[in-house]
């Protein structure tokens, strides 16, 4: 693999306070393939920024419709799915160009100030849980073959929360190898979701990503996100 084989898929919406890190982190060799919501000039701040290897695509809609029109423009033998309010660290794409004999892989979500102790608590349980026979895809940081991706059907739409998680359940019971990666690490820079509160958080991801995965979450719940992102208008809501 190498760097020119990689396309990043990023939805965006309002993240003029991020993006500046967040390009500047990333190789000049891989594509940015941004689907944007933005209300203010996130957009064009990408295209001043990054020129090269950059399409930008304004496109409301929902967080896992953003990825999968991303993935459907993409043309790159492999997709990484990540999130604008990260920076990859300089040995997350060396971790990559590693990578032998997997068909997706996803790492942890650090962080280098706030909240460092709750970061590594969810990233030991991801290591733990991918042992168990269950990955537990973060959507900063998921790497996938792009054929792999169409083979399971992408990204389930309807979800507007805990996309990543479904997709990588789905790859696994596919037969696909995917890997969990403590080296594919990325650091987080926006904590307001924590700051609105972890144990809110917490239950809330492990009540739906448990109906979830026994396929107990009624279909006219998929859509709604049980307040997730209320209160964070940046971030990638729902239309």
């Amino acid at each position: 693999m190498n760097l020119s084989d990689i396309s990043i898929v990023l939805p965006t919406r309002n993240e003029r306070e991020n993006i500046r890190p967040f390009l500047a982190a990333i190789p000049d060799d891989v594509s940015l393939i941004v689907v944007d919501a933005s209300t203010d000039n996130t957009p064009q701040l990408i295209e001043t920024l990054r020129p090269r290897h950059t399409r930008v695509i304004q496109q409301p809609s929902t967080i896992a419709a953003a990825r999968q029109i991303g993935a459907q423009l993409a043309h790159t033998p492999w997709l990484l799915f990540t999130d604008a309010d990260i920076v990859f660290p300089p040995r997350f794409f060396l971790a990559i160009l590693q990578l032998k004999n997997v068909d997706a892989a996803y790492g942890p979500k650090l962080s280098r100030n706030r909240f460092q102790c709750y970061y590594h608590i969810i990233a030991e349980g991801q290591k733990l849980s991918q042992s168990l026979g269950i990955p537990a895809v973060s959507g900063s940081s998921f790497l996938i073959k792009r054929h792999v991706f169409w083979h399971v059907g992408g990204f389930d739409v309807q979800l507007s929360v805990n996309e990543d998680s479904e997709i990588g359940w789905r790859v696994k019971r596919y037969g696909y190898h995917i890997a969990f990666v403590p080296e594919m690490m990325v650091f987080a820079r926006d904590h307001r979701r924590l700051e609105r509160g972890i144990t809110r958080k917490t239950v809330h991801s492990m009540f739906r990503n448990t109906l979830l995965y026994f396929d107990l979450l009624p279909y006219r719940w998929r859509y709604h996100d049980w307040g997730y992102w209320r209160g964070t208008p940046s971030e990638n809501a729902p239309e």
